[in-house]
């Protein structure tokens, strides 16, 4: 029998998948739109969400080995964002659907 608070963890795990989920759907979809290999920001964005999550998740679970590849997938992703946000012209990153740039 579940508790309300496994019902909230378990909440928790999934929602950070279904950010990773998105992060590699949302990639997939501008990809195909462009006719090339193109990383949205959004992509970033869904992937800190996720590791934010899933973090969270392996706290509360205690799982060290998730905790630590979740700890270091938050770091790429922030320092991902922050270099866009400081050259966004520069980044190699689609802002929209309508924006020519790709990826390097």
């Amino acid at each position: 029998m579940f508790t309300w608070i496994d019902i909230a963890v378990l909440a928790i795990g999934f929602a950070g998948q279904a950010c990773y989920f998105m992060r590699m759907l949302w990639q997939w979809v501008v990809s195909e739109r462009r006719q090339a290999s193109v990383l949205p920001l959004a992509f970033w964005y869904w992937s800190l969400a996720g590791s934010i999550l899933l973090l969270i998740y392996a706290t509360i679970r205690r799982d060290p080995v998730f905790m630590v590849g979740q700890s270091i997938g938050f770091v790429v992703y922030a320092r991902n964002l922050i270099l866009w946000h400081r050259r966004p012209e520069e980044s190699g990153v689609v802002v929209s659907m309508t924006d020519h740039r790709q990826a390097a």
